[in-house]
C-alpha cells in the first residue's frame, strides 16, 4: 500500500523526535520527556510502519531487531588497525611516559591531555555511511574482527542514524560495549547461569549468534575515538568527541582536558576515589595527547600509539581456590557462609576470606570446596566470591552444606521456607547475638530500661559482666559506678530503672525476648492467646497453623478431581486406587500425585467424602497474623533449652506481670480497628498499649476497615481521610463515653 504524503511526513517526524530523545537520554543523560511519552512515540511509529510496510527503512528506530540467527560471525578487516594501548601500572610509569612526551614535544608546553575512564568492556568499531549505521565489528586481533552488526543494532544507545547533517560521508567511530552494574544485577536475576562480572556479561551478550538474545541484554556503548573518516573532523581529540556527541554518539560524561603530569595525577586520584560509586566498571584512566597534530609527530609503534597510555588501577578481581567454607553467626543470628581462600592479592590487599552471602547464593553460583573462583574486592567492601570457573573444578570438589547446629552455641539452625537467610535459634543464649539481644531487651518498647543504651551494653558485654538478660538484674551500683561516663548518681538511676522494669506486661515480656519476626502486635496476640509463659514455652508449630489436605496436590488439580468424582459417582473397579486415579487422565494428576492421594485416603469411599480443601494442601492461621513462617520462628525459639533456661532465670530475678484487668471475653473494643492521631493527654505509645488491652487492633493508617479514629489536637491528614471515608471520629471524652456504654 502506498503511503499518503502526510503519513510519510508523520513517520519522518516521529523518527526525528525519537532520535532526538535517544540523544538526550543516552548521550546527554538529560531526558526531556518521561518514559511513557517516549513509549507512545515509539508505538505510534511502529503502528504506522505496520500499516505501511513500504515506509520501513533499515535505520528506523523500530528496526533494531528482526534478523534470523546467524550461522557464524563473518570476518571484518579494519581499514585502520585498532591498536591496543600501552599500560602504566604505577605512577612512576606514568611519569616516565610524560617525560618522553616532553622530550619529544619541547615546544608544546604545558602538555594538554584528554582524560577519560577506561571502561571494562569489549572494544568495537561502528561504521556510518551517509549518516546510517552500516557495519559494526569487534576489535579482534586489531587487524581483523568479527561482524556483529545485527547485535550492535539492538543496543539502544547506538544511533542507527546520526543526528544533524554536517557529518562526513564515511565515519568510523570506536568505543566500548559494556554493561552497568545495575544491568548485570537485573540480568543475573533472570538467567540460569549468572555472569561473574559486567565485562564477561557484555562480551557474552554481544557475541550471541541470535540478535534477539542480545536485544534482551542491557548493553551500553561509549565512544572514545575514531578510525576511518572521509575528511578531518577537528584539531583536538576533545573537540572531535564533542562533535561526535552532537551527532548522537554517546561519549563519557567524565571526559576532561588536563595539563601536564600534575593534571593527570589529580584526575586519576579523583576517579580512583569515586570508582566504587560509579554504576559501571573501570580498570583505569586513559590519557591521550589532545592535539592531533602533536599525535602525528609522535607516531605509533607496531603495537600501540606513542601518544596515549592507560594508567591502570590495581585489579579488583582475581582467581584463587576455595580451601574450606565456614559459617559465621552475626548479631541478629544470621548464619553466613564464608569462603576460606588460598590468599591472593586483590586491589593491593591480601584476601584470604570472602563472603558467600547465604545458601541461596551458594546454590545459585554452584560454589563448592576446591573450586577455582573469581574473587572481587571493591574499596572497603568485604571481598565476595562472584563466580566459579567450572572448567577448573576438581573431581573431588565438595558440596557446601548448611550446618544443623549453630557453630557458636550449638542451638538449632533453621531456615524457614521462602527465606534465603538461615538463623541460629539461641537468641537469648548465643554469644554471637549477645549485644543485639540485650539491646533489644532493654529497648523502650520492650522492658523499657531507661539509661541502658547501646554504648553501655557494649561495655557490660565486653567486660563479661552480662552474658544474658537476667545478668542485668544482678548488677550492683558499685559495679556500674566504675564504668566510663558513669558516676554514682547515674549508676543509682540505672539500678532504679532495672528494678522498675521488673513490673511489666506479658506482651512486653514476649516482645523483649527478641523472637524473630515477633513484633508488638504479634506479642500482644500471643499474650491474649496463652495464659502464661509456661504454656507458651511448650508450643509447637501446629498450635499456630492448622494444616489440611495432601502435600504435593495443588488447588486446581484438587478441584478438577473433586468435580470428576461428583460427575461420575460410579464405583471403583478392582484395580488399586492409585492406578484408578492415574487412568482418569485429569490434567496435573501425575503418577506421583496419585500415589500421594492413595496413601492419604486409602480407599475410594474416603476420597469421595472429601471436600476440595481436603484434597489440596492448605493452611489456616489459628492466631491472627501468625502464619507458617512466624510459627516456625516461635516454635524454634522455645524448642531450645538454652532459651527456656534464660527465661526461667529472668523470672527468678523478679520479672512479673499482673493478670489482665479486663477478661478477653468482655473486652469492650474487641474486633475493632482504631487509628490514633494528634496530641493527646498521654503519650501515644501508652494509649496504644491501653487500647490493645481493651481488645482493639491499632493501626497506623486510616482505611475503609478502620472503625474509629481517636483524634487529639492538631490532627492532620488522617482526620481528613477519616471524614472522607465516613470513619467515626472520637476525642478522648467520646472514647470514655463509648467505653462506659460497654461496662
Amino acid at each position: 500500500m502506498t503511503a499518503p504524503n502526510a503519513v510519510h511526513q508523520r513517520v519522518e517526524a516521529l523518527r526525528a523526535e525519537i532520535r532526538h530523545h535517544n540523544h538526550r537520554y543516552y548521550v546527554l543523560a538529560d531526558p526531556q520527556v518521561p518514559d511513557a511519552e517516549y513509549d507512545r512515540l515509539f508505538a505510534a511509529l511502529r503502528a504506522l510502519e505496520s500499516e505501511y510496510p513500504s515506509l520501513i527503512t533499515p535505520d528506523s528506530p523500530t528496526q533494531r531487531v528482526g534478523a534470523k540467527p546467524q550461522p557464524e560471525f563473518l570476518e571484518v578487516r579494519h581499514a585502520i588497525p585498532m591498536r591496543s594501548l600501552d599500560n602504566a601500572m604505577s605512577d612512576d610509569k606514568l611519569a616516565e611516559f610524560h617525560r618522553r612526551i616532553v622530550a619529544a614535544l619541547p615546544d608544546a608546553q604545558p602538555v594538554c591531555y584528554s582524560a577519560e575512564p577506561k571502561l571494562d568492556g569489549l572494544a568495537v568499531s561502528l561504521r556510518y555511511e551517509g549518516g546510517a549505521l552500516v557495519r559494526a565489528a569487534t576489535r579482534g586481533d586489531g587487524s581483523r574482527g568479527e561482524d556483529v552488526t545485527l547485535n550492535v543494532r539492538t543496543i539502544q544507545s547506538v544511533p542507527l542514524r546520526l543526528l544533524g547533517g554536517d557529518w562526513p560521508e564515511v565515519l568510523e567511530v570506536r568505543g566500548e560495549v559494556y554493561m552497568t552494574r545495575t544491568g548485570l544485577a537485573e540480568l543475573n536475576a533472570r538467567i540460569a547461569r549468572p555472569f561473574a562480572n559486567p565485562r564477561n556479561a557484555a562480551a557474552g551478550s554481544l557475541r550471541q549468534l541470535n540478535a534477539r538474545i542480545t536485544a534482551e541484554r542491557p548493553l551500553e556503548f561509549c565512544c572514545y575515538g575514531w578510525g576511518e573518516v572521509s575528511h578531518a573532523l577537528d584539531e583536538s581529540h576533545y573537540t572531535v568527541l564533542k562533535r561526535l556527541a552532537g551527532w548522537g554518539i554517546p561519549i563519557s560524561q567524565a571526559l576532561r582536558q588536563v595539563a601536564d603530569l600534575e593534571g593527570c595525577r589529580a584526575y586519576f586520584e579523583d576517579l580512583a576515589r569515586r570508582r566504587d560509586s560509579l554504576n559501571y566498571d573501570i580498570d583505569g584512566v586513559v590519557f591521550k595527547i589532545d592535539a592531533l597534530a602533536e599525535r602525528a609527530r609522535l607516531g605509533e609503534t607496531s603495537r600501540h600509539p606513542r601518544w596515549a597510555i592507560a594508567r591502570k588501577f590495581p585489579s579488583q578481581e582475581e582467581l584463587t581456590e576455595i580451601e574450606a567454607v565456614e559459617f559465621q553467626v552475626g548479631r541478629t543470628g544470621a548464619v553466613t557462609p564464608v569462603a576460606r581462600l588460598r590468599p591472593v592479592q586483590v586491589g593491593g590487599v591480601s584476601v584470604a576470606n570472602a563472603t558467600l552471602h547465604n545458601m541461596d547464593e551458594v546454590i545459585r553460583k554452584d560454589v563448592r570446596i576446591g573450586d577455582t573462583v573469581v574473587v572481587r574486592r571493591a574499596g572497603d567492601v568485604i571481598p565476595e566470591v562472584v563466580g566459579v570457573v567450572i572448567e577448573r573444578r576438581p573431581r573431588d570438589a565438595q558440596l557446601v552444606e548448611l550446618p544443623h547446629a549453630c557453630p557458636v552455641c550449638g542451638s538449632d539452625v533453621i531456615r524457614p521456607p521462602g527465606e534465603s537467610v538461615a538463623r541460629c535459634t539461641g537468641g537469648l543464649y548465643c554469644p554471637a547475638q549477645r549485644k543485639e539481644a540485650i539491646e533489644h531487651f532493654a529497648s523502650r518498647r520492650a522492658m523499657d530500661i531507661e539509661g541502658l543504651g547501646d554504648k553501655l551494653v557494649e561495655q557490660l558485654v565486653d567486660l563479661d559482666w552480662v552474658r544474658e538478660p537476667a545478668d542485668l538484674y544482678h548488677l550492683t551500683q558499685a559495679q556500674l559506678a566504675q564504668l566510663e561516663r558513669m558516676g554514682e548518681k547515674s549508676a543509682a538511676n540505672l539500678i532504679a530503672a532495672l528494678e522498675h522494669s521488673k513490673e511489666t506486661t506479658f506482651a512486653r515480656f514476649i516482645f523483649a525476648l527478641g523472637i524473630r519476626e515477633v513484633g508488638e502486635t504479634t506479642a500482644l496476640a500471643l499474650a491474649e492467646r496463652f495464659d502464661g509463659i509456661a504454656s507458651l514455652m511448650s508450643v509447637k508449630e501446629s498450635d499456630f497453623v492448622r494444616e489440611r489436605g495432601v502435600k504435593g496436590i495443588g488447588r486446581k488439580t484438587a478441584e478438577s478431581l473433586h468435580q470428576y468424582l461428583v460427575d461420575h459417582p460410579q464405583a471403583q473397579t478392582d484395580i488399586s486406587l492409585a492406578d484408578w486415579l492415574a487412568d482418569l487422565g485429569i490434567r496435573g494428576l501425575t503418577r506421583a500425585r496419585t500415589a500421594l492421594l492413595a496413601a492419604f485416603f486409602g480407599d475410594i469411599a474416603a476420597l469421595r467424602a472429601a471436600e476440595p480443601r481436603d484434597l489440596y494442601f492448605n493452611s489456616k492461621p489459628l492466631i491472627e497474623g501468625i502464619g507458617p513462617v512466624i510459627a516456625a520462628h516461635i516454635a524454634g525459639f522455645f524448642a531450645q533449652a538454652h532459651n527456656c533456661e534464660a527465661i526461667e532465670r529472668l523470672l527468678a530475678a523478679g520479672i512479673r506481670w499482673p493478670a489482665p484487668a479486663v477478661e478477653a471475653a468482655v473486652r469492650p473494643l474487641a474486633g475493632k480497628t482504631m487509628v490514633i492521631t494528634g496530641a493527646l493527654s498521654r503519650p501515644r505509645d501508652e494509649i496504644k498499649t491501653w487500647l490493645e488491652g481493651l481488645g482493639a487492633k491499632v493501626t497506623g493508617s486510616v482505611s475503609r476497615k478502620t472503625d474509629y479514629l481517636l483524634a487529639g489536637e492538631d490532627a492532620g491528614s488522617k482526620l481528613d481521610r477519616a471524614r472522607a471515608l465516613g470513619v467515626r471520629i472520637l476525642d478522648e471524652a467520646a472514647l470514655k463515653a463509648l467505653l462506659e456504654q460497654h461496662t
